[in-house]
């Protein structure tokens, strides 16, 4: 197989209870390359963030980090781009 380009988005989303900022991978040559592209597709129920940081909206100071965050669409008010793409890769199928 040919390899796949992908770029990670860094991007901020916000739930009831935390502000989350992390990385969204993002496939390079698919038609879902585009952040409003991705959170469109009915098919993804979930969101895969790398290298999380939630902050908790109330300032109660349960802020942490991990570095895998599943995050369900149907909790999430609002998602922005944070900056320019962090990184590029290409990734070769086996």
């Amino acid at each position: 197989m040919s390899p796949v380009e992908v770029k990670y988005e860094r991007i901020v989303a916000e739930t009831d209870r935390y502000r989350v900022e992390g990385d969204l991978k993002l496939l390079q040559e698919s038609y879902r390359n585009r952040l409003s592209d991705y959170l469109n597709f009915q098919n993804n129920e979930f969101l895969t963030i790398v290298n999380a940081e939630l902050k908790a909206i109330d300032g109660s100071g349960r802020d942490w980090n991990t570095p895998v965050l599943i995050l369900a669409r149907r909790y999430i008010h609002l998602v922005v781009p944070a900056g320019q793409p962090t990184e590029q890769q290409t990734i070769t199928n086996p």
